[in-house]
């Protein structure tokens, strides 16, 4: 089988789909893509076969940069680019006219000193930090270089090469996709970025995202055991849910979303969703309830009765073969999950920088934001993440953020 280094994606790298939210909008391929990403994550881990994982950076803001193709001038970007109008800057004007404050200081640095890699193309990644942004931190008795872009604090044993490159360079970013076109406007995404192609630059510290020597690592026989148990009963699992309802709700992906939001409010709220039964009936009562208060927005009857013909059309997907199907991909999405997390927890171990969260009373550990998969069938990267820990993270008052800093 292929690994996840030979799947390419063939749409713009600016969203990625949670693995488990695959069930509710990849149909019948993208929910048996799901459980075979796992599988393979599960095989690299114990050691079966190479392959390569992607670390999901909590860098900001996100940076495009390489050599426009109208033209052949170097640039940076943020996602404007993408725009209609690609929106790329090539001076400081460009950046003034567009930018301010902090934002605008980062993108400027990113164009100086960016253009000693000898890019070729064009390439997005996460800015990390720059020299103001690194801090010398005493976390948990042990001595760090910090920096803090977003909501993750990065921290690298002090006196370490690692640290001697990062403080040396004027910038810190890592990066994750190529883009190939003739235009901004016909450009394919593929995910990867050679750093070994780049010219040094001490001014750079510059890193792809893979997860280096996976198959150094193996997992122990009871982690392997309980794994395989997860994925079996996924299998099984799997096998219960009707094509027809998996391919009905792909073909129908403004209801794949209402579903997702719905159970997106049990994550924010850190709640585990419990009986699925329920489950299904709790989210026909919110489409309901959903609609009823659109309906009675209007003012006429004929914006009623607009809203009314919404809520029955979506209405008649619940049939009872769907709620029963419903609630068995509900069942398999809590078993993705667990699969995930377990898995996560091993490649918390491979990790080269030990990572915090800084909270109102101290620094508290915790793994990285995520890691990356990508999807072969759908085309789109896939994302492998703790969603209750970062849910938590990035909604909770008591974790600050980088740029709650009063020198941000």
């Amino acid at each position: 089988m292929d690994n996840f280094s030979s799947f390419i994606t063939e749409q713009k790298n600016t969203h990625m789909t949670h693995i488990e939210d695959k069930v509710l909008y990849g149909g019948v391929n993208g929910t048996r893509e799901a459980i075979f990403a796992l599988r393979e994550l599960r095989d690299m881990l114990g050691g079966e076969h190479d392959g390569n994982v992607s670390v999901k950076w909590d860098g900001a803001p996100a940076v495009f940069a390489g050599i426009d193709p109208n033209d052949g001038r170097f640039f940076v970007a943020k996602k404007g680019i993408f725009n209609k109008s690609p929106k790329v800057y090539k001076n400081d004007a460009d950046i003034d006219a567009d930018t301010t404050g902090d934002l605008s200081t980062k993108l400027k640095l990113a164009l100086q000193y960016l253009p000693e890699l000898g890019i070729k193309g064009v390439i997005q990644g996460d800015l990390l930090y720059t020299q103001a942004d690194l801090k010398k931190t005493k976390i948990k008795g042990k001595d760090y270089i910090t920096f803090h872009p977003n909501t993750i604090v990065y921290a690298v044993p002090s006196g370490t090469d690692m640290a001697r490159q990062i403080t040396s360079a004027k910038i810190g970013i890592v990066w994750h996709t190529t883009y190939k076109g003739s235009s901004f406007e016909s450009m394919k995404a593929s995910y990867g970025v050679d750093v070994s192609r780049f010219k040094n630059s001490r001014n750079v510290w510059s890193q792809d995202a893979m997860l280096r020597d996976l198959t150094k690592y193996t997992m122990s026989k009871e982690d392997t055991a309980e794994v395989n148990s997860m994925l079996s009963e996924a299998g099984r699992i799997f096998n219960r849910i009707s094509g027809t309802t998996l391919r009905q709700l792909e073909a129908n992906q403004d209801l794949a979303k209402m579903i997702e939001t719905f159970n997106n409010t049990y994550v924010r709220k850190g709640q585990v969703i419990g009986d699925t039964r329920a489950h299904v009936n709790k989210l026909i009562s919110h489409i309901n309830l959903k609609y009823k208060k659109e309906i009675d927005k209007r003012k006429t009857a004929k914006g009623k009765g607009v809203q009314q013909k919404k809520l029955d059309d979506i209405l008649t997907f619940f049939s009872s073969t769907n709620k029963a199907s419903l609630k068995s991909m509900f069942d398999l999405q809590k078993m993705i999950v667990l699969a995930k997390l377990k898995l996560i927890n091993i490649l918390n171990r491979l990790s080269s920088v030990d990572t915090f969260l800084k909270t109102t009373r101290g620094y508290r550990t915790t793994g990285q934001e995520g890691f990356v998969a990508i999807d072969k069938l759908g085309g789109d990267a896939v994302k492998i993440v703790d969603r209750m820990e970062f849910s938590y993270a990035n909604f909770s008052p008591d974790i600050l953020k980088g740029w709650d800093s009063p020198t941000r």
